[in-house]
C-alpha cells in the first residue's frame, strides 16, 4: 500500500514530458518490492520455525499444525503464496483460531549447513518433494490431515476455505518415512556413494535404480554445482526416495593405476568433460545407461526429467515385465 502514494508523489514531481520517468518509476517500485520483507523474514511470534516447538504449542492448545515448506530465495511460487495468502488477514485471522503455524524455509543462501540439514530432515519426514507444500498435521506431528502443493492463484479467502473444509473428520494417512540406506551410521544425512562398485551393490540390494552425478573433482565450478545439486531440497527429497545416489568422477579424471574406470567409461564414454560440466546418468547395473541429462540445468528441470524416466520405466514394466533388466 505504500507504493501507491509514493508513485503518485513522484509523478507530480516528474518534469512534464519526461518519457524516461516511467521507466525510472518502475525500477524504483521493483526495488521496493524486492526489499519488502517476506513471510520467512518476518517469522516470529506467530510462526514457529522448529517442529518441536510447534508440537509443544499444538499439544497445549489441541490445534493441528499448519506447516508451510518454502524456499524464500529460489521459489517464486512460494513468494507468491506468502504475499497473496499467508500474509493476508483472511488467512491469519482464521489461523490464529484454528492452527499452529510452522514455517520450514529452506533457502539456498543465508543459512548454516546444520540448520539446513535439520530443515531438510523435517521436509523428508513429511515426504515433501514440491515447493511450496502446505501440510495440516495432527498436534502430535504424526498424521497428515490435509496437503496442498503449489499455488494456483486463489484468493486468500478461497485458499483458506479450501484448507478449512478439509480439516474436519477425514480419513488420514500415517506418514511413511522414506527408506534409508544404512551404510553410514555416523550421520543422519542419506548416504551418497563415491564408489561405482559400492553404489551398484547398494542399488541391487535395495532394488532401486542407481543415479550417478558425474563431475571432475579438479573442476571447482563443477564440484560446487554438483555438491549444490545433491544438497538441494527439491533434488534431495525426490532422488533419495527413488534412487541410490553416487557422486563420481569421469574416466578422464583417473590417473594411471588409480582405480578401475572401465565401468565409468562404459557409462560416460570417452569424451572429455567441458569446464563446469555435470552429467546425470541412471543405470541399473553400472554398465548400461538407461537415462542421462545435463546436471547443469535448473533443479526443477532435472527432477522433471527423472520423473519422466520413472514414469516411462513403470509403463514399460507394466506392459512387459521382462523388457527392463535389473
Amino acid at each position: 500500500m505504500l507504493l501507491i502514494p509514493i508513485g503518485r508523489l513522484l509523478q507530480k514531481l516528474a518534469p512534464r514530458g519526461f518519457v524516461g520517468f516511467n521507466v525510472v518509476l518502475l525500477i524504483f517500485i521493483h526495488f521496493l518490492t524486492i526489499a519488502a520483507p517476506s513471510l520467512s523474514m518476518a517469522a516470529g511470534r506467530d510462526w514457529h520455525t522448529d517442529l518441536n516447538s510447534a508440537k509443544l504449542e499444538a499439544l497445549d492448545t489441541g490445534n493441528p499444525i499448519l506447516a508451510v515448506f518454502t524456499g524464500s530465495d529460489w521459489c517464486p511460487h512460494c513468494r507468491t503464496l506468502e504475499e497473496s495468502v499467508l500474509s493476508q488477514e483472511a488467512f491469519l485471522g482464521w489461523a490464529e483460531r484454528n492452527v499452529v503455524l510452522l514455517l520450514i524455509d529452506i533457502p539456498q543462501q543465508g543459512i548454516s549447513a546444520s540448520e539446513k540439514a535439520a530443515k531438510v530432515q523435517t521436509a523428508r519426514k513429511y515426504r515433501v518433494s514440491t515447493f511450496p507444500t502446505v501440510h495440516v498435521i495432527t498436534s502430535d506431528g504424526e498424521l497428515v490431515i490435509h496437503s496442498k502443493t503449489g499455488y494456483q492463484g486463489q484468493s486468500a479467502e478461497r485458499w483458506t476455505s479450501q484448507v478449512a473444509s478439509a480439516m474436519p473428520a477425514r480419513k488420514v494417512a500415517r506418514i511413511q518415512a522414506p527408506p534409508v540406506i544404512h551404510t553410514n551410521t555416523t550421520t543422519e544425512k542419506p548416504h551418497v556413494h563415491d564408489s561405482l562398485d559400492a553404489a551398484v551393490a547398494s542399488a541391487k540390494q535395495s532394488q532401486r535404480p542407481l543415479l550417478l552425478v558425474v563431475s571432475r573433482p579438479d573442476d571447482s565450478g563443477a564440484s560446487t554445482h554438483s555438491t549444490s545439486l545433491i544438497s538441494d531440497p527439491e533434488f534431495d527429497s525426490f532422488a533419495h526416495d527413488h534412487f541410490v545416489i553416487a557422486h563420481i568422477a569421469p574416466p578422464e579424471a583417473f590417473h594411471e593405476g588409480q582405480g578401475d574406470p572401465e565401468g565409468i567409461h562404459r557409462l560416460v564414454g570417452t569424451a572429455t568433460f567441458p569446464p563446469e560440466a555435470v552429467e546425470i546418468i541412471v543405470t541399473d547395473d553400472g554398465q548400461i545407461p538407461l537415462f542421462s541429462e545435463s546436471g547443469s540445468q535448473p533443479t526443477s528441470r532435472i527432477v522433471n526429467g527423472l520423473k519422466r524416466f520413472l514414469a516411462a520405466r513403470a509403463a514399460a514394466r507394466a506392459k512387459d515385465p521382462d523388457s527392463i533388466r535389473r
